[in-house]
């Protein structure tokens, strides 16, 4: 009998509250390597909290998170990070004022100090030469013609994919990226979209990415996870998820005309 493989990443009934208000509700979620989940929702349905949990940037009130079998709940982002659980942000974290190269030159900069104590001989072997690094980073996602440009007077898009960049230099298993079509012409949305993906899968990076467009989650997504009030109301295939009444209700909004939003608010919290 062939067993299924342990996930790469578990997420076991996490609960998070700031004060009176409840943001996530014993939300369980294993994750399997080599996989693109999606993460969907309203504002404040809980996507970022979950994604926050995960890196460490929140501490759950209860439950806990399981990164290659380890528990990572109590850890530090910068520990969590140096395992292998990286993220970019809706607002790209860029020196604005530093070269695409200079800011991707920084990454590996902070890399080293990261990671020094633990593998210098590792480490010496992966940085021997910053400036190929740098430029095989650049080519991997498309940036090498941006390489001497300023950050600030990048395209948007541009600065999505520098920020995935950096964020790929500590050579992540996981990759959460929030929101990585915000802020782009819908005209270059699938444009810079393939060239996330297929970057990231040339590394065998598990991708999971919190995204308000459908055709986006839909074209990207094996797996979606739909956030409703902090709690996870579906999760499947995109056919299976997209097309789920409470879905269609709570998350894309069909329904919200007819006067029931009240009511299946309501509902969804029985």
């Amino acid at each position: 009998m062939i067993m299924e493989s342990l996930p790469i990443l578990e997420a076991q009934n996490l609960r998070k509250n700031f004060g009176a208000v409840v943001a996530a509700w014993d939300i369980s979620a294993a994750i399997h390597k080599d996989t693109v989940v999606g993460l969907i929702g309203a504002n404040g349905a809980g996507k970022t909290t979950f994604i926050n949990m995960i890196t460490g940037y929140l501490k759950p009130s209860s439950g806990t998170i399981h990164f290659q079998g380890r528990e990572i709940t109590s850890l530090q982002p910068r520990e969590i990070t140096r395992l292998g659980v990286c993220r970019s942000f809706q607002i790209p974290q860029l020196y604005d004022s530093l070269s695409v190269e200079e800011n991707i030159l920084v990454g590996l900069g902070i890399v080293s100090l990261v990671n020094k104590k633990k593998d210098r001989e590792k480490l010496n072997g992966h940085l021997e030469n910053p400036l190929e690094t740098a430029e095989a980073i650049m080519n991997r996602f498309s940036l090498i013609d941006y390489r001497h440009k300023t950050a600030n007077v990048l395209p948007g898009g541009i600065r999505k994919l520098l920020d995935i960049a950096m964020s790929m230099v500590g050579k992540p298993q996981i990759m959460m990226l929030d929101e990585p079509t915000s802020g782009i012409n819908a005209d270059q949305k699938f444009e810079i979209m393939d060239m996330i993906m297929e970057a990231l899968r040339a590394e065998g990076v598990t991708v999971l990415f919190v995204e308000h467009d459908m055709d986006i989650v839909s074209r990207y997504s094996e797996r979606i996870l739909a956030f409703y009030e902090g709690r996870i109301i579906a999760d499947g295939g995109p056919q299976e998820v997209l097309t789920d009444n409470k879905v269609r209700q709570y998350v894309i909004g069909e329904n919200q005309k007819s006067g029931g939003h009240q009511g299946g608010q309501r509902d969804a919290q029985n």
